[in-house]
């Protein structure tokens, strides 16, 4: 799913938007043992109430594509002789209304997700009846699809002033003040995806709050396939593959045209209406070390190792690869964050034998927040 994919749906979390009917839950302690189960109706919901409710959920489809928004792919063995895409299939045809399909995805979630809080999952279906339009921009009601999907997800629920808050008699979540309220999602999914806006059941959107953390046993429980190598992972794979195979020929300029060039492309996809993931790929990565005037075998090392260590014509998700936000140039001791927009204010040179990083500096240096002065020697 892409972004623009990602927004459509999100859209449809607003009141009088979507066909929800109801949104279910079951809280838990930190035990792992159910407090309670509930089924709230969305109508009768007051409009902030309803709000918190869909702001959870939004969460789970407004991760980073290929970071913490990650896509599962479920293998035709999966599909047809394993347990975890079944149930979710049964859930998702039944609206989230089949009990017996319900209460084991709480429970597979009970038995593998593991929490220092107490928490609740929520579970709510939609169906989207998708319009088409034709090369004129007109909607053509004949060809509109149907789009039928659940959404989970998982919330710590913490002590807060306001909020969604646990009520003992009512056993749910209502919107009140001073209480364990439920805070944003640690994690949750989409089944299915939402594809080149239509129905792919092959796939499912997982979102983790800490891309770091994929939570394992939750992946192994709810979808029983593997995941693609977690964000985290990627970036300490690519800069190994650096290192290793450009090894001296890897200096900072070489390395500032990489971060350059990468973080050119993402701001270039971001302006793009079609939504696409920014990805990079190692044709790509091996154009700007060429461009870096790097030798043929060197180029041909790094090809090779991504190859072996992603697999051939595997894109990476470039926001995994590069921090577009800064450049971070770190010694043993020293370390300094840079605008990427101005990366040329940094070099690096070799005076008297000895290594120097060089900041150009104009004006306005400030030293703990005092302005001084840069006095010619």
């Amino acid at each position: 799913m892409n972004r623009k994919e990602l927004a459509e749906i999100r859209r449809r979390l607003e009141k009088d938007k979507g066909n929800i009917g109801n949104i279910r839950g079951c809280y838990v302690n930190a035990k792992g043992e159910v407090i309670s189960v509930f089924r709230r109706a969305v109508g009768p919901m007051g409009e902030e109430e309803l709000k918190q409710y869909y702001a959870l959920f939004k969460k789970v489809l407004s991760g980073v594509p290929g970071k913490n928004g990650i896509d599962v792919v479920f293998t035709a063995e999966q599909m047809t002789e394993g347990q975890a895409h079944p149930l979710l299939m049964e859930l998702r045809d039944s609206a989230a209304s089949d009990e017996t399909a319900v209460s084991e995805l709480y429970q597979r979630i009970i038995d593998n997700y593991h929490s220092e809080d107490d928490y609740a999952i929520l579970l709510l279906s939609d169906v989207y009846d998708v319009p088409q339009r034709g090369a004129d921009g007109h909607r053509r009601e004949d060809e509109d699809g149907v789009f039928t999907y659940i959404l989970c997800c998982v919330c710590p629920v913490k002590q807060a002033k306001a909020g969604l808050m646990y009520s003992a008699e009512e056993q749910d979540f209502r919107d009140m003040t001073c209480g364990r309220a439920l805070a944003a999602p640690e994690l949750g999914f989409m089944f299915p995806a939402f594809d080149d806006r239509a129905s792919n059941i092959y796939n499912a959107l997982y979102y983790v709050r800490n891309a770091e953390d994929t939570h394992q046993d939750f992946v192994d429980a709810v979808f029983a396939t593997e995941l693609p190598m977690a964000g985290p992972a990627q970036k300490a794979a690519f800069d190994d593959i650096l290192q290793e195979t450009l090894k001296e020929e890897l200096s900072f300029p070489v390395m500032q045209a990489v971060n350059d060039r990468l973080r050119e492309n993402v701001e270039i996809k971001k302006q793009d209406k079609s939504g696409e993931t920014p990805v990079i790929t190692a044709p790509e990565v091996k154009t700007i070390l060429a461009d870096c005037g790097l030798p043929l075998e060197k180029l041909e090392a790094f090809e090779d190792a991504y190859e072996t260590q992603f697999g051939r014509g595997t894109s990476l998700s470039a926001a995994n690869i590069v921090d577009t936000r800064r450049m971070e140039v770190r010694t043993p001791n020293v370390t300094i964050q840079v605008n990427p927009d101005f990366t040329d204010l940094v070099e690096t040179r070799v005076i008297d034998g000895k290594k120097y990083i060089m900041i150009r500096a104009e004006e306005d240096v400030l030293i703990n927040g005092v302005a001084v002065s840069i006095l010619e020697n």
